[in-house]
C-alpha cells in the first residue's frame, strides 16, 4: 500500500508540473482546485471502489497531504511565476546557452526525417569497419609480419593450444586455422564488394541530383541571356534616339546661323532697302539653300554589334540538336550567321533570301531585289553581302529591319529533334512584307556572269564569278577598283616561273559541269586566297594584282577554303580536305571522305564539312578525332531502337519514313553549328 501511495503522489506531482508548464494564461486558485478535483476523481477510479475502507483511508491521507502542500505560499507563488513566464524564459532557466545552441544546430525538421532512405545494407557497421582493416601480408619466407604485435611466445603458445582439439595432430589444427582464415577473408571480400556497390549507388544518386541541378542552372542561364538581349536592344534604341536628337539639334543650329544680319559693307550698298526685301522674298540664297538639311527618307540606325556573346550552347552535350526548321522549298545554296543565337541569313534555289532570328526561332523577313537565286552570301555584324546568279552583288543593313523580338519559348535545350521541328513550325509565322524594306544599301554591278563566291572585310569586298574574273570593290565609294583575270594571272605565273605549277591545268577527272570556276575565296588586308575549278589554290597580292604563290595538291575543283594566321584549309570535289602551312606552302595534314566536299569551315578547335551525307563531318583538331553530327545520326539511332523493340513493325515504319537529306552547306562559330540541306531544311547543333 505504501508503494501505491508513492505512485499516486508521483502521478499527481507529474500532472501538476504538466499543468504548470502548459498553461501560459493567468491561473486562478479556483482553476487549480478544479483540476485537483478531477485528479481526485480519476485516482479514485484507478485505486478501486470507494467501498474498500483500507484503500479509501490511504487515498484520503495522500490527498490531504497534497492539499497541504498546495496551500503553502511558496508552491502557489512558484505556480503563478511559471504561468506568467514566457516559453523562452522557461527554456533559458533550465538550459544553458551552449546546450540551446547545440539543440538548435542538431534539430532536423520532419520533412528531412521523412525522406531518409531505408538502410538496405545487410552488413553491420562493425563488419564494414572490420573489412576495411588491411589483411596480414606474408613475407617471402612464409613468416607473417608481426607489426604492432606485443604477444610473447608463452601467450601465443597458450592461444594455439586453446584452439586445438584434444588428441588432434598439429598439422590438422594448422589446416583448420588456414580454412578459417580463408573463410574470414572470403567473408570480408563479400563485405567489401557490398560496400563498393553501395558507394556506386550513392554516386549514381549524386550524379542524378547534380544533373537535375545542372538543368535548373542551364535554364536560369537561358533566362539571363534573354534578359541580356532585351537590355542590349533597349540600349540600342536609346542610342538611336540620342543620335536622332543630336542631329535635330545640329539641324536647328544650322538653320539659326544660316541667316545672319547685314554687315557694314553690305549696308553701304546703294541698293534701296525695299529692293533688298523684294529680292529676299523672291529667291533664297545659294548658301542658305546648301545649308538646309535634306529630309531623312528613313530612320538611320547604328549597326547592331552584340556586346555579349551567348554561351548557353557551350554547356550542351556535343551533337545535341538545338532546333530544326524547314527554311526553304529547295536546296540551300548559302547560309551564314553573325553570332550564336543571333541572326542567320539563308538562300536557296527557290529564289528567296530569308533572315532568321536564331534566338526566337522565327523568320524576320525576306531580302528582295535579286532577279535570280543567290549563290553566296556573308553576314558580318548587321551587314549582309549577297552574290546572285544575276551577276550582281547587293549589300543590306539588317539594323534597319522593322522587327521586334519576342520571347523565345524554345531556347531551352531539347534532345528531341522532331519536337524541336514541331515547335519551330508553330513559332514561325510569316514575316511582314515590309519588315526589311529599308535594309537595301546599294548594288555592285560589273560581272557579266553569275557571282559564285565573295568575301568582305572592312571596306574591301572581293568577288569571284563564272566570267573567270575576280573583282575588288571599295564599299565606301561603291565601285570596282580592280579586276583580276584568273587565266591571265595563271599564264603570267607560268611564264615567270618557267614551270607548270601556276598555269591552268586539267584536274585528271572528267569535267564537272556543276563545278564553279571560282569555288571559294577569302581576303585579309592585301592578301587574297582563291580556289578554282582546276584544283589549284592561288594566293594573290591585291597591291600588285599578281599571284605570288600557287598551292598544288587537289585533283578536283576547289569548293571551299578558309585561312588564319598559320594554316589554310581547303575542301574539294576530289573528296579530300587539305591543311596547308602558309609559311612554307606545304601540306600540313590531309584526310578524305567517301563523297565530294561541298562546304567547309573551321573554328579554333574543329573543322566541319559537308560531304554528301545527311550528317556533318567533324574533325577535332585537338585530339585528332573524327565524328559525325546531324539528323542522319539521330535517325539511324532511332531506327536501331525501333528495330530492337518492334521487329517487323519497325521495318514497315522505316519504309514510310523520309530519310534526312544530304547536307549541302555548313557554318560554325564557337561550337555553334548550322547546316543547310538539299531539301531546304536548316538544322542548328552544338559540337
Amino acid at each position: 500500500m505504501a508503494l501505491d501511495q508513492a505512485a499516486i503522489a508521483e502521478a499527481l506531482q507529474t500532472s501538476l508540473s504538466w499543468a504548470q508548464e502548459s498553461h501560459t494564461d493567468e491561473l486562478q486558485t479556483r482553476q487549480i482546485e478544479a483540476f485537483g478535483r478531477k485528479v481526485t476523481t480519476t485516482a479514485s477510479h484507478l485505486m478501486g471502489p470507494l467501498a474498500d475502507p483500507s484503500s479509501n483511508v490511504h487515498y484520503q491521507h495522500a490527498m490531504s497531504e497534497l492539499h497541504k502542500e498546495l496551500r503553502r505560499p511558496g508552491i502557489q507563488q512558484r505556480v503563478f511565476s511559471y504561468a506568467k513566464a514566457s516559453p523562452t524564459e522557461l527554456v533559458r532557466s533550465k538550459l544553458s546557452t551552449t546546450e540551446i545552441q547545440h539543440r538548435a544546430l542538431t534539430y532536423l525538421p520532419d520533412d528531412l526525417l521523412r525522406n531518409i532512405p531505408e538502410n538496405e545494407n545487410v552488413y553491420s557497421l562493425f563488419q564494414g569497419f572490420q573489412a576495411t582493416i588491411p589483411e596480414e601480408e606474408e613475407e617471402d619466407g612464409g613468416r607473417s609480419k608481426k607489426k604492432h604485435q606485443r604477444l610473447d611466445s608463452r601467450t601465443s603458445k597458450f592461444l594455439e593450444q586453446g584452439d586445438q582439439t584434444p588428441n588432434e595432430p598439429p598439422s590438422l589444427a594448422n589446416l583448420r586455422r588456414d580454412r578459417d582464415k580463408s573463410n574470414h577473408r572470403l567473408e570480408m571480400m563479400t563485405v567489401r564488394k557490398n560496400m563498393c556497390s553501395a558507394e556506386i549507388r550513392e554516386i549514381d544518386n549524386k550524379i542524378s541530383n547534380l544533373n537535375s541541378m545542372r538543368k535548373i542552372v542551364l535554364d536560369r542561364l537561358g533566362d539571363i541571356e534573354q534578359d541580356e538581349l532585351q537590355a542590349e536592344q533597349g540600349l540600342l534604341e536609346l542610342d538611336n534616339k540620342i543620335e536622332e536628337m543630336v542631329e535635330d539639334l545640329d539641324d536647328a543650329a544650322t538653320l539659326g546661323h544660316a541667316i545672319t544680319p547685314p554687315t557694314e559693307v553690305e549696308s553701304e550698298d546703294p541698293t534701296p532697302d525695299h529692293d533688298v526685301e523684294e529680292m529676299n522674298e523672291s529667291f533664297m540664297s545659294a548658301s542658305i539653300y546648301e545649308k538646309i538639311p535634306s529630309p531623312r527618307s528613313s530612320k538611320r540606325h547604328k549597326p547592331t554589334r552584340r556586346k555579349s556573346i551567348p554561351i548557353r550552347h557551350e554547356h550542351f552535350e556535343p551533337g545535341s540538336n538545338i532546333r530544326e526548321v524547314q527554311a526553304h522549298n529547295d536546296m540551300i545554296t548559302a547560309l551564314d550567321f553573325d553570332v550564336p543565337f543571333g541572326t542567320m541569313v539563308t538562300s536557296a534555289l527557290d529564289d528567296t533570301v530569308r533572315v532568321w532570328d536564331l534566338n526566337a526561332g522565327r523568320c524576320i523577313g525576306l531580302l528582295e531585289g535579286h532577279h535570280a537565286s543567290v549563290r553566296c552570301l556573308q553576314v558580318e555584324d548587321s551587314i549582309v553581302a549577297t552574290g546572285s546568279m544575276d551577276a550582281s552583288i547587293r549589300l543590306w543593313d539588317l539594323s534597319k529591319a522593322d522587327y521586334t523580338p519576342r520571347e523565345n519559348r524554345f531556347s531551352k535545350h531539347t534532345h528531341d529533334a522532331e519536337g524541336a521541328e514541331d515547335d519551330m513550325e508553330e513559332s514561325s509565322p510569316s514575316p511582314h512584307p515590309s519588315s526589311t524594306q529599308d535594309c537595301p544599301l546599294f548594288t555592285l554591278e560589273a560581272h557579266v556572269d553569275e557571282v559564285t563566291a565573295l568575301h568582305f572585310r572592312g571596306d574591301t569586298l572581293v568577288s569571284g564569278s563564272a566570267d573567270k574574273t575576280l573583282r575588288q570593290w571599295d564599299l565606301v565609294k561603291g565601285r570596282c577598283v580592280q579586276t583580276l583575270d584568273v587565266l591571265w594571272a595563271a599564264a603570267q605565273a607560268s611564264a615567270t616561273l618557267n614551270s607548270t605549277d601556276g598555269q591552268w591545268r586539267a584536274t585528271g577527272r572528267s569535267p564537272d559541269a556543276s563545278a564553279d570556276f571560282v569555288g571559294a575565296l577569302q581576303c585579309f588586308d592585301a592578301a587574297l586566297a582563291c580556289g578554282t575549278a582546276d584544283g589549284m589554290v592561288r594566293l594573290w597580292d591585291l597591291r600588285s594584282g599578281q599571284v605570288h604563290r600557287s598551292l598544288v595538291g587537289h585533283t578536283g575543283p576547289v569548293t571551299c577554303l578558309q585561312f588564319d594566321d598559320v594554316h589554310l584549309v581547303t575542301g574539294s570535289l576530289d573528296r579530300s580536305i587539305r591543311i596547308w602551312d602558309l609559311r612554307t606552302g606545304s601540306i600540313h595534314d590531309a584526310y578524305a571522305y567517301d563523297n565530294p566536299v561541298t562546304s567547309m569551315m573551321f573554328d579554333p578547335r574543329r573543322i566541319v564539312a559537308a560531304a554528301g551525307e545527311p550528317v556533318v563531318k567533324i574533325y577535332d583538331k585537338t585530339d585528332g578525332r573524327h565524328w559525325d553530327c546531324g539528323a542522319g545520326l539521330v535517325a539511324a539511332a532511332a531506327e536501331e531502337e525501333e528495330e530492337e523493340e518492334g521487329g517487323n513493325n519497325a521495318r514497315e515504319q522505316r519504309r514510310g519514313r523520309r530519310w534526312p537529306a544530304a547536307v549541302e552547306r555548313v557554318r560554325i562559330k564557337d561550337g555553334y553549328l548550322t547546316e543547310g540541306r538539299k531539301d531546304g531544311t536548316v538544322g542548328v547543333w552544338t559540337c
